[in-house]
């Protein structure tokens, strides 16, 4: 550009001599107007095009003399080349074509305020005198005075810098009409008011920070519509209120709105942020499910807010996180020590909580990453702790907010819980329902006891377990997909959604509550089970389940979407627990199976994967969670079938109420011994599961119901035989429905699959690891020609038919 310039001047100035010379000698043959005209023509138009640069030239002098001559212009002067100025980090003059297109002058932090005859009206009227300006930064220069909306007649600006200054009142409307603006920088000022809602008229808007200013008042909706929002940044005001709906901007990286009143619900944001601060403000609500998958996130600082329920410590693991504040909010849970953590994480705060367990391992030994964690009740020394009594029942303070019950005039009255904590994994659709149930045979399965996850915890066949939560992170990320985060709900809305639990919304009745189905605002069915409470339960006791279900969101389980309570008026504790699950409209999988209507049957490759299904949601009860979910007592009536046929465990071992009932049954091994070690009855409960599994299978091959224990000690035998013997001998085995269809290798891996998982020594039985392998590659080798997309009989399968939901009452 410097030689360009150089030789534009240089035309110009031979251009100039030759009219000159031109001129001379025709003055001197003759003194003819048309000569004297055409040499004062040229001459003009010569020094019109010098006269625009010095223009722009006197407009930069001008503005040096307004800023009342700062040092960082002291190089300014008359004889300057402004466009071919060395720039430095104070000033910067870049041209285009003659023309000024950006303008940076950044003052010395600290600048007091320009004298009081400045006036800014004045200034900005000079500064629109450079019409090209695309880019144009005023930092720390005193400013000072409400800003002009004549700043706005620089049309083509894409940048305007003004921070750290004094500039109050409002923030002009004419700013609206600069639709080319990508970044406005206002921080540090006086700016009041709100922010407008014309906002979003700036559609390519890629940067807004107004930090440091007096704006207040909620935030308008408009922000929603600015898609290439990278960067918005209104920390110190005096926002309040709900944050707009923000999940629509994809682009968003940085959000910093620290030291508001926003809340007091999370933010509903997209999964791309690099940097979330929402410190001190008033966020009371527990995290969303959501967090644990903003894979990008290196910053993430939540503290000095109220947020309540479970800590999820898969935050830990993230796997760009460097920086986690947490401290002084009222989060709850247990912590591990065997918990993973990023490589690249450097500073954790876990101070002021209501958090358990021990501090994790890879805080503690690695020299690179500091961890404070001190106001606790953490089974540590180095750092101050509380007793564990102070954080339980501080947290049973925070999560039940009571409130005057208006329809009864009963000494109960209804709270609804702000511990919601929305751990849930973040895994796909599932829902849970809470049993305890007698197995066939009328023996009791003994429950498992609270599990720390252990590495191959299954002996005997090979297993993948990984006993770190990096892997439990990974497994939960399959869940949750396309559910609502995990919330409480009042009691009015679930009044509303069963029209006040009205009979016609009345499902049935079990050993734990009733069980209504109901439609929420939004047009969602849900199931809900209310839960009477004795006040001999401890409130620690249901509290820990609580958390433990609201983890348990994954796409082959029936998950929960919210919990309430209501409690006692006298004492407050708790009446009763309403627990919100999703709504499974396709029926059980043994209605598909041997429901005694041929079209109704599900095709082989189907089976298969149902199969699949129920082993997966096994697998994250048992691996998915801290601590596991073993001896489930699961029963093919308790797998139930969405529209797109996908299997969903509904009802497992989360016992709420009483102390866990000792059982045993099929599945259970005669000689159980308390002297067990942990990793052993682990094992033992696994295998458990395992046993209740090949029922699954069996009826699954066979296509018909099982009548006894006895039933199946034959029909394992004769599949063991038939294993051994021809292919017509195995077909004759399994249902008629699909025996055409299923190819030789398929259905000998399936049969020989059941027959392990029902063998009597637990510790021969495979591992669930194992089992999944297995069904995988019986879905593989199935052949594809014989892609069994119609049943028998040639009849497609009635996928559109969708009988009535079975609850497992219990």
């Amino acid at each position: 550009m410097l030689i360009f310039y150089s030789l534009r001047a240089l035309q110009y100035l031979l251009c100039f001599t030759r009219v000159l010379i031109l001129c001379t000698q025709q003055m001197a043959k003759a003194f003819r107007y048309s000569a004297i005209l055409l040499c004062v023509v040229l001459v003009l138009l010569i020094s019109g095009s010098e006269q625009l640069q010095s223009s722009q030239g006197e407009t930069l002098l001008r503005i040096q003399r307004l800023l009342n001559y700062p040092s960082s212009l002291s190089s300014w002067n008359s004889s300057i080349d402004f466009c071919n100025s060395e720039p430095n980090a104070s000033v910067t003059v870049a041209c285009y074509e003659k023309s000024i297109t950006q303008l940076h002058i950044v003052g010395n932090k600290g600048t007091p305020l320009l004298p009081g005859n400045f006036s800014i009206d004045s200034f900005v009227t000079t500064v629109v005198g450079l019409p090209t300006l695309k880019v144009l930064t005023l930092v720390s220069l005193g400013l000072w005075g409400p800003l002009p909306g004549k700043i706005a007649r620089l049309s083509s600006l894409e940048i305007l810098n003004m921070s750290s200054n004094f500039l109050y009142d409002a923030i002009p409307q004419e700013l609206s009409s600069l639709s080319g603006l990508q970044s406005l920088g206002l921080d540090d000022n006086m700016f009041a008011g709100k922010v407008p809602n014309w906002i979003g008229s700036l559609q390519v808007l890629s940067v807004l920070s107004l930090r440091k200013n007096m704006l207040n008042g909620s935030l308008p909706d408009s922000l929603s519509t600015l898609e290439n929002l990278r960067v918005l940044a209104l920390a110190h005001n005096y926002f309040k209120g709900e944050v707009p709906d923000l999940s629509s901007l994809t682009n968003l990286q940085v959000l910093d709105l620290e030291d508001n009143a926003f809340g007091p619900q999370f933010p509903q944001l997209g999964n791309k942020l690099v940097s979330l601060v929402l410190s001190r403000n008033k966020f009371r609500d527990g995290l969303p499910a959501e967090v644990t998958s903003y894979y990008q996130l290196q910053r993430l600082d939540l503290s000095n807010n109220t947020f309540v329920g479970p800590f999820p410590q898969s935050l830990l693991s993230l796997p760009s996180v460097t920086y986690l504040n947490i401290a002084d909010n009222k989060f709850t849970g247990m912590l591990f020590e065997n918990q993973s953590c990023s490589a690249d994480l450097e500073f954790v705060d876990l101070s002021s909580n209501l958090m358990t367990g021990h501090m994790p391992n890879c805080l503690l030994q690695d020299s690179k990453k500091k961890a404070l964690y001190a106001g606790n009740c953490l089974a540590t020394g180095d750092q101050d702790q509380h007793p564990i009594s102070i954080c339980r029942n501080e947290a049973l303070a925070v999560g039940i907010l009571p409130q005057q019950k208006k329809r009864k005039p009963s000494k109960a009255i209804i709270a609804i819980s702000v511990i919601g904590g929305i751990v849930g994994g973040i895994a796909l659709v599932g829902l849970i329902f809470l049993a305890v149930r007698k197995v066939k045979s009328g023996k009791t399965i003994q429950k498992s006891t609270i599990r720390l996850i252990a590495e191959n915890a299954s002996t005997g066949y090979p297993t993948k377990l990984l006993s770190d939560a990096r892997y439990i992170s990974q497994t939960m990320k399959l869940g949750a997909l396309g559910l609502p985060a995990y919330r409480t709900f009042s009691l009015e809305e679930l009044e509303e959604a069963t029209n006040n639990f009205d009979t016609s919304a009345f499902m049935g009745e079990g050993s734990q509550g009733q069980i209504y189905r109901g439609r929420l605002k939004d047009g969602s069915f849900v199931v809900i089970r209310c839960l009477k409470m004795k006040r001999s339960h401890g409130t620690h006791n249901f509290m820990h389940h609580i958390e433990l279900i609201s983890k348990l969101r994954h796409r082959h389980l029936v998950s929960a979407l919210g919990h309430g309570f209501e409690y006692y008026l006298d004492d407050s504790s708790v009446s009763r627990i309403f627990l919100v699950f999703e709504y499974v409209p396709n029926g059980t999988l043994r209605s598909w199976i041997s429901g005694g209507h041929a079209r109704q049957k599900i095709h082989w490759t189907h089976r298969i994967a149902a199969a699949i299904g129920v082993a997966k949601g096994i697998q994250f009860l048992h691996t998915g969670i801290v601590p596991g979910v073993y001896s489930n007592n699961l029963k093919i009536t308790d797998v139930l079938l969405d529209q797109n046929l996908v299997a969903k465990i509904s009802s497992y071992n989360l016992p709420l109420l009483a102390e866990n009932r000792g059982m045993v049954g099929h599945g259970a091994s005669s000689g159980a011994s308390k002297d067990l070690s942990l990793s052993a009855r682990i094992n033992q409960d696994e295998k458990v599961d395992v046993y209740d599994f090949g029922l699954i299978l069996l009826e699954i091959l066979l296509g018909r119901s099982l009548t006894s224990g006895n039933d199946v000690d034959v029909l394992q035998d004769q599949l063991q035989a038939s294993i051994t013997r021809d292919d017509a001998a195995r077909r004759s085995m399994v249902d008629p429905a699909v025996r055409r269809v299923c190819s030789y290798q398929s259905l000998k891996t399936m049969m020989e699959i059941c027959v392990r998982c029902l063998l009597k020594n637990p510790a021969d039985r495979p591992s669930i690891e194992d089992i999944l392998w297995n069904l995988q590659f019986a879905a593989q080798v199935q052949d594809p020609w014989r892609g069994d997309s119609q049943s028998s009989e040639g009849s497609p399968v009635a996928a559109t038919h969708q009988p009535q939901l079975h609850i497992t009452i219990h």
